[in-house]
């Protein structure tokens, strides 16, 4: 079943369980995967995924109201199961051990997350840019 698909059912299944906080991000979520009407590959659905993800946690920054972030919150973690795991920052400072010493020689914080970036995408890794930084942070000894 396809990426898109499981998200319908779960759009469908929330419904059924008057769950409407579920229902409503799955359904924006449909919405901005359906847009072109064209089939979504599983990686752009991803994408998309992604960056509602990333829309929702910097609403999440810029709101001063609880009620408000704990559902921005919700949304997230609906979203998210939809998402492949995420490496811990021990995992993705494992997985960076190998560059570590190019991590270290970059002369700031960019290059060495270019590094890192470079390095994950290569081994297809999941990883939050925030985990990236505190694992270069911790390989950079900052």
């Amino acid at each position: 079943m396809s990426l898109a698909a499981e998200i319908k059912k779960g759009m469908f299944a929330a419904m059924k369980a008057k769950n409407t906080i579920e229902k409503e991000i799955l359904r924006v979520a449909l919405g901005e995967i359906t847009k072109t009407g064209e089939e979504c590959s599983d990686g752009n659905v991803q994408a998309i995924l992604k960056k509602l993800v990333k829309s929702n946690r910097e609403a999440m920054n810029l709101s001063d109201n609880t009620d408000d972030k704990q559902k921005l919150a919700q949304e997230i973690e609906i979203v998210q199961k939809f998402l492949p795991a995420s490496l811990s920052v021990e995992q993705i400072v494992q997985l960076l051990a190998p560059v570590a010493a190019q991590i270290k020689s970059a002369p700031n914080q960019g290059p060495a997350m270019g590094v890192a970036m470079k390095t994950l995408k290569q081994a297809n890794a999941e990883a939050e840019s925030s985990d990236v930084a505190k694992a270069v942070g911790t390989i950079r000894g900052s």
